[in-house]
């Protein structure tokens, strides 16, 4: 699988304002054939950060790029950053979540 972590650094005025401007966006890549998970959290530390974590089936990253919603959250994206955003992409063995060796709950 694809496994990605992009930090948003938004502005201030849109620190509340993110989640709708990209709600078309998640809604519209949840539904791509080979994505796995697309979730949004909010930093602890900074409310005008936002954390993406996404992954998608290895042949399925091209598709979601190239998608016309993509390209759109690209040019409504930009008016609401501070800065570029942070990305880490890799591509990792496995299809899905581990379950956590050290902290089992039965």
């Amino acid at each position: 699988m694809i496994f990605i972590v992009v930090k948003f650094k938004v502005k201030p005025e849109w620190s509340e304002r993110w989640p709708a401007l990209v709600a078309d966006f998640t809604e519209a890549t949840r539904k791509e054939p080979g994505n796995l998970w697309f979730d949004w959290s909010r930093s602890l530390d900074d409310p005008n950060e936002y954390v993406l974590v996404e992954a998608f089936k290895d042949d399925a990253a091209g598709d979601h790029v190239n998608s016309d919603h993509f390209k759109k959250a690209m040019a409504d994206m930009p008016q609401a950053l501070a800065e570029t955003p942070r990305i880490v992409s890799r591509q990792l063995d496995g299809d899905g979540w581990d379950r956590m060796g050290e902290l089992t709950i039965e």
